[in-house]
């Protein structure tokens, strides 16, 4: 087991390479459900609020103030936008997943298939 063909070896770099991928897409989902979390307490909280209260909203490094209306459609956008996002990165995981499992039970086969013969 100590000599390890470079086949095995190529597929070992590319499950390494597939498992950062794989936790570089649970990161990023993560970010987009707190973002999510975080916009959908906005909405609440404005949803209280009356209609002519004065509301300000982010753009960019200014804040502006904005209709009720108008920051809880922006609100709904942003939660509608990192939905997507997050499904997307949701199929994304799942096909990573899949090639980490085929190449993780090919990689287990190689060895076990070497290690047979020393056995025997």
């Amino acid at each position: 087991m100590n000599n390890i063909s470079p086949k095995v070896q190529n597929q070992l770099g590319m499950l390494q390479q597939i498992q950062q991928q794989l936790q570089n897409i649970l990161q990023q989902k993560a970010q987009y459900e707190m973002a999510v979390r975080e916009a959908k307490r906005a909405q609440e909280e404005i949803s209280d609020a009356a209609e002519d209260a004065v509301m300000y909203m982010s753009v960019g490094t200014v804040m502006m103030q904005k209709k009720k209306e108008v920051v809880n459609a922006k609100l709904t956008e942003k939660v509608e936008t990192l939905e997507l996002r997050i499904k997307s990165l949701e199929k994304q995981e799942k096909m990573l997943q899949t090639k980490f499992e085929q190449l993780q039970g090919q990689i287990k086969a190689a060895i076990e298939g070497k290690g047979a013969p020393n056995a025997a």
